[in-house]
């Protein structure tokens, strides 16, 4: 071990036994209780050694586990979980992140990239989505940014991510070994993924519960209102995220050329079930809506198919990138102990939003959500933060308040609760951030510490963006006239 990861170890030791031993008084929070203190010492302990990176980051999501288990868990060691340290989390919710519905899309997405792989289907999908963007890498960039955030806007951001793994896999083969551009490429991914997801109601849950609980606030948007008004959002920050990862990881090759070679495999019964299955899973996640199943179900469809055709073999299980299954399993129950101890909504609840100005409102519970949902998923931290600043809007709103004018000013109710949305889906700072963070961590060319730059850079430029966009460049009332003059027209 490095001195560099000696001392990232000391220091993440050091600070977490001084978090975990200081009396709750240290913290200010009045109802925090000894275990969700526990909680905020694992918390500060896994966000530093997924930085610092002295063990692998796999082996940090099993640490949070095993600590948690030991530690928070109603099953946890006697003296330490008792019922007046505070409220403990249930074991098996701790141990159920290991099978998360999410890591079973991903096992689903891991099985199809090894089948598209090993039967030529990903550098033949890869070539014909690809073409309009011809070979120069920086169009290649492009076309994946704009293809995956296209996806996104309909489908799961995890499906797409899981999808679009298989795709890149053939462009990265390409490139050579020392070439910066196979980072951005990986990284496009996840970018492209939770940008893409803020352009309709239905991208990613965070949207859906901002829409819904503006409906019950009697400011409902339509799917055709928050669509002008996003998507315009959204284009904007995939350039400049286009330009960001050209310049923070610059290609060195001159084009990409996605040869199809012959490899000899004869075009048997075995190919066409595999083509069936990726295409058939595909329309799959992409008409959740229409059929009613789950992404998540969906993607043990292809493995279920695969193995009992037995097309996936036991010694295509050994290919499946088990270290990013343990590695999302372990953010889940991180999760998991942050809503299980109560501490999320402590938290949350502790912050006195009621007696602060409109604009210090947006901007904490957009820090807040923004921070949050680094660490638990996009749609848990939309739903604990979202009702509270429904009651706090309509107070702001009412024509008695004297915060009235400057809040009707920003936009309103639709304004804040659009901001909390975005700052939920541009939450992108670590691998266990979102699914498709993981997702591109699994190609083992992206670590950490470039995952947080651009993370940090593009959620901060997302942030002060959002915030102008959705007050002053483009508010709801200017959506509505570009609605009215529309319908007008047609």
């Amino acid at each position: 071990m490095d001195t560099k990861k000696i001392v990232g170890l000391l220091v993440t030791l050091v600070i977490t036994i001084f978090l975990w031993a200081v009396p709750t008084d240290f913290y200010g929070i009045e109802a925090l209780t000894v275990v969700q203190q526990r909680v905020i010492a694992m918390f500060v302990m896994a966000a530093l050694l997924w930085i610092f990176e002295p063990i692998p980051n796999w082996t940090t999501s099993v640490l949070v586990i095993v600590l948690s288990l030991l530690t928070v868990s109603n099953k946890g060691i006697g003296f330490l979980c008792t019922p007046e340290a505070g409220e403990l989390v249930v074991y098996t919710k701790i141990m159920s992140a290991f099978a998360d519905p999410v890591v079973m899309l991903f096992l689903g997405g891991f099985v199809l990239a090894i089948m598209a792989s090993k039967y030529g289907l990903d550098v033949t999908l890869a070539k014909i989505m690809l073409k309009p963007f011809g070979k120069n890498p920086r169009m290649v960039l492009l076309g994946f940014l704009i293809v995956i955030a296209v996806f996104s806007m309909f489908m799961s951001n995890t499906a797409t991510a899981a999808m679009m793994l298989a795709f890149l896999a053939p462009v990265l083969a390409v490139l050579p070994s020392d070439d910066k551009g196979k980072i951005g490429l990986s990284l496009a991914i996840p970018i492209a993924a939770n940008l893409g997801g803020i352009g309709t109601p239905i991208g990613t849950p965070p949207n859906a519960t901002a829409v819904k609980f503006l409906a019950e606030a009697g400011c409902e948007v339509t799917f055709g209102e928050w669509a002008i008004r996003m998507i315009p959002f959204v284009i904007i920050m995939i350039l400049i995220a286009w330009v960001l990862l050209q310049l923070l990881f610059p290609f060195k090759s001159k084009e990409v050329v996605l040869d199809i070679k012959d490899s000899g495999r004869k075009t048997d019964w075995k190919t066409y079930v595999v083509w069936i299955t990726f295409i058939g899973t595909i329309l799959l996640w992409a008409t959740e809506k229409l059929t009613g199943i789950n992404s998540n179900v969906v993607a043990l469809i292809p493995l279920a198919v695969l193995t009992c055709c037995g097309i996936f073999t036991k010694d295509d299980i050994k290919e499946i990138n088990w270290t990013v299954l343990w590695l999302v399993a372990g953010g889940f129950a991180l999760g998991t102990d942050l809503q299980g101890t109560g501490l999320a909504k402590v938290l949350i609840e502790a912050i006195p939003f009621g007696t602060m100005g409109v604009v210090a409102v947006f901007i904490i519970a957009g820090v807040v959500c923004y921070f949050l949902s680094n660490f638990i998923s996009n749609s848990a931290t939309a739903a604990l933060l979202i009702p509270i600043l429904i009651v706090v809007a309509q107070a702001m709103g009412d024509p008695a308040a004297a915060s009235h004018d400057s809040f009707v000013a920003l936009g309103g109710t639709h304004a804040m609760i659009s901001f909390i949305a975005v700052c939920a889906s541009i939450a992108m700072l670590f691998p266990i951030s979102t699914p498709p963070n993981a997702i591109a961590s699994s190609t083992g060319l992206v670590e950490t510490k470039d995952m947080a730059k651009i993370g940090l850079i593009l959620g901060a430029i997302a942030f002060v963006l959002g915030y102008f966009w959705l007050t002053t460049i483009f508010p709801f009332e200017s959506v509505q006239q570009v609605a009215e003059t529309v319908t007008a027209t047609l």
